[in-house]
């Protein structure tokens, strides 16, 4: 029912989709203007010139590249870069380089918009008192920012989709009202400004850095497609440009008037409104920024939801806190982006320095996505020439602006590079640690041990265990388990169970699946089931095998009878108890030096991510912990001698 609501364009899905998508880049008339202009003289070349550039990064950035190309590889629904990896893995599985860096990027600028956003806006209060500390207040509008998001964005596009509206209507009427004075200021539309600016000087080209941060919004544009659709993200998209465009223009009409002038610390977007209107601005502009500091954290979110799919985050506690599809909150996401964010404020002070740090990770987050987008446009069999032709444009504007944006790095570029570089690491030691640790997986026919098995669930000798006596396996198969898992149940400490059920959780790359499959192995005795979830589906592990196990008795294809006769309530499933065998790094073992350290690293970050039972969504009371140490890499061989 949601998916195809977000199907088909509605005025609710329009104001929902300005509240949530359309924020991070609806708020860069703030900021962009003034970082073009900086503290150079106002003159007419420069601001055409910069002006044609926006327009024409909005017009093949923005709306050719990601609202008209990207859009297309969706992944039932799901949009961002690691969905497209999704899309792509199979037969291209190389491209995992590429949507780590391309991932970590994106993260990396969630951490620099909102502080970027939120200051921008406030620091309009000093057009009302130029002594006004600002700081302090743009962290607490940031921790509520972040301590909001535990209601979920669909409250948050409800809540904010009206003010949204109000922002983008704000906008347009205050830059039509420059242009009306100023009309020819809409020349800039030519090309040749364009040309004409950035040949005009080596300072021209390194601006466009500055000109880079009007597109920044639309790599989250992207990430947040599942929220709303991208039926309802493409014709929003008409209404938004057409304002911000009004917007920009009206700024640079009243720059016109400022011919041969210095900016100093005026702030255009802020100039361009009576001075009557100016508290009111100022408020707006502080909403508008709160709403579009959420796009991005919420992006955030969906991003790491699918990276822990593809093994590249630690299972992380994740929360759906509504009933929509799609609206998921990460707790140790949500604190790590809000101390990093803080820690941007109080390092940078004001947004005009923050300006050097944004920019640089999400330029090479959108070459990142090109790469994707160039090979599932040649998956999807588009005429080559074609792709190549387009793809060439896309990569000549970004490699441009990545070499603008490099200027930066030491006047804090550097920041969210560190910040990317760190993602990286992390997802690098998550994916490596667990290719080594599913090496040495030790797989066992489950009907080799199936005599002994029932044979100690009928051995009254030993004490019951318990009724049900569930493993989760990480073994996919129908037939097979893990061999400690036979260890545990037969030799650790028998376990005599009336039902051994071994269950696998399969997550598909698909967002929404639920299916499972049983094979009874033996009659009343040994069953495995595989659980097939959807990447954004809730693990209640426990209650769908509940809801299997009641199916099944249903059907008569277990009965429990033998066991539960002597009560009046036939619905009694009886006790359940699911073991949990969690692996530790052995000291026997003889690593090559990197592979030591990923190990450590990684079984460090399991530990401080989500533990098993929350994140399959267990009862914690009915779950035990065994500890097994994994050898990796057996030591070389010695040789004891025996002394009498």
């Amino acid at each position: 029912m949601q998916s195809s609501r977000l199907n088909r364009v509605t005025a609710a899905g329009l104001l929902v989709t300005l509240g949530i998508i359309y924020g991070d880049i609806g708020t860069s008339p703030l900021y962009v203007m003034s970082a073009i202009v900086g503290k150079e003289a106002i003159n007419e070349t420069m601001v055409l010139g910069a002006l044609s550039c926006i327009f024409w990064t909005l017009t093949l950035q923005t709306t050719v590249k990601y609202v008209i190309l990207t859009l297309q590889a969706d992944n039932k629904g799901e949009g961002g870069i690691f969905s497209l990896f999704a899309l792509l893995r199979r037969r291209f599985p190389y491209l995992l380089i590429g949507a780590m860096v391309g991932g970590a990027a994106v993260l990396a600028d969630g951490i620099i918009a909102p502080p970027i956003s939120v200051s921008s806006a406030v620091e309009g209060l000093r057009y009302l008192n130029p002594d006004i500390q600002t700081v302090p207040i743009v962290i607490v509008i940031l921790t509520g920012i972040f301590l909001f998001q535990r209601a979920g964005t669909h409250v948050v596009g409800r809540a904010f989709g009206p003010v949204m509206l109000v922002w983008f209507c704000m906008l347009a009427v205050l830059g039509i009202n420059q242009l009306l004075h100023n009309p020819t200021v809409l020349k800039a539309i030519n090309p040749y400004y364009m040309i004409q600016f950035l040949s005009s000087s080596k300072e021209s080209f390194v601006l466009l850095g500055a000109v880079f941060l009007c597109t920044t919004g639309a790599e989250a544009l992207y990430s947040d497609l599942g929220h709303c659709g991208k039926k309802n993200v493409r014709a929003g998209w008409i209404f938004v440009k057409t304002c911000l465009l009004a917007n920009y223009f009206g700024q640079g009409a009243w720059l016109l008037n400022m011919n041969g002038q210095f900016l100093g610390d005026k702030r255009p977007f802020f100039g361009v409104m009576p001075d009557w209107f100016l508290p009111v601005g100022i408020i707006i502009a502080t909403c508008a920024t709160i709403i579009a500091s959420q796009a991005v954290i919420s992006g955030s979110f969906t991003l790491v939801a699918e990276g822990i799919r593809l093994h590249l985050f630690p299972k992380f506690t994740v929360k759906f806190p509504s009933k929509i599809k799609g609206q998921i909150y990460i707790p140790a996401i949500n604190t790590a982006l809000l101390v990093g964010c803080i820690g941007m404020v109080l390092y940078f002070q004001e947004s005009a320095k923050m300006e050097a740090a944004y920019g640089l990770a999400i330029t090479i987050a959108m070459l990142m996505t090109s790469i994707l987008l160039l090979h599932y446009l040649k998956y999807k069999g588009w005429n080559m020439i074609l792709v190549w032709g387009i793809m060439l444009v896309f990569f000549t504007v970004e490699s441009s602006f990545l070499f603008a944006n490099l200027t930066k790095f030491f006047h804090g570029g550097f920041f969210t590079v560190m910040i990317a570089s760190l993602v990286v690491a992390l997802m690098f030691t998550c994916f490596r640690g667990g290719k080594i640790s599913k090496s040495m997986v030790t797989k066992v026919k489950i009907d080799t041990v199936s005599h002994q098995l029932k044979s100690l669930s009928r051995d009254t000798t030993l004490p019951k265990y318990c009724t049900h006596l569930i493993y989760l396996s990480k073994v996919k198969s129908d037939d097979e388990v893990e061999s400690v898992v036979l260890h545990s149940i037969l030799q650790k400490r028998p376990k005599r169970a009336d039902f051994y059920w071994f269950v696998n959780v399969d997550v598909t790359d698909e967002p929404y699946t639920m299916e499972y499959k049983v094979n009874i192995i033996e009659k009343d005795d040994l069953i495995k089931v595989r659980f097939r979830l959807g990447f954004k589906v809730q693990q209640k592990i426990s209650y769908y095998l509940r809801l299997v196990i009641e199916d099944m008795v249903k059907n008569h294809e277990i009965n429990l009878d033998p066991y539960y006769h002597g009560f009046s309530d036939k619905k009694q499933l009886g006790d359940f108890r699911f073991v949990i065998i969690e692996e530790e790094i052995s000291q026997e073992n003889e690593l090559p030096l990197l592979d030591s350290l990923v190990m450590k690293a990684y079984y460090w970050v399991r530990k401080t991510a989500a533990s098993p039972d929350r994140w399959f969504g267990l009862d914690y009371s009915m779950v035990t912990y065994e500890l097994v140490p994994v050898v990796i890499k057996k030591p070389a061989p010695v040789k004891l001698n025996r002394i009498y």
